[in-house]
C-alpha cells in the first residue's frame, strides 16, 4: 500500500520524507502534547494524557503562543530534545 502525505506549506519543490517507525510500546517513553491554542484543544489533550499515562508513557505538555503561526524555534527544539514522540492538538 502506498501512502501519499501532502505538505500544506508553500513549497515549490516538496521534500520527500519517509515515515518514522512507530515504537513497539509507549512504556517508558516521553510523549509531548502540543496545544496549538485553539479553543478546547486542552480538553482533548487532557483525555489523551490520561490514556498515554495508562499505557506507561510520561507526558510533557506544551502550548504554542498562538495557533496563527508556527511554533517558535526554541519550543520546537525543546520538544525535539525532550520527547520521544509528539501529538499536536487541533480543535475547533
Amino acid at each position: 500500500m502506498t501512502l501519499t502525505v501532502l505538505d500544506p506549506t508553500d513549497e515549490t519543490t516538496p521534500q520527500v520524507r519517509g515515515r518514522t517507525e512507530r515504537p513497539e510500546s509507549l512504556t517508558g517513553l516521553t510523549v509531548g502534547l502540543l496545544d496549538i491554542s485553539k479553543p478546547r484543544g486542552n480538553v482533548f489533550l487532557d483525555q489523551v494524557q490520561h490514556r498515554l499515562e495508562g499505557l506507561g508513557a510520561s507526558v510533557i505538555r506544551y502550548t504554542k503562543p498562538t495557533f496563527a503561526k508556527p511554533a517558535p524555534p526554541d519550543l520546537r527544539h525543546e520538544i525535539s530534545t525532550r520527547c520521544d514522540a509528539v501529538i499536536e492538538a487541533l480543535a475547533d
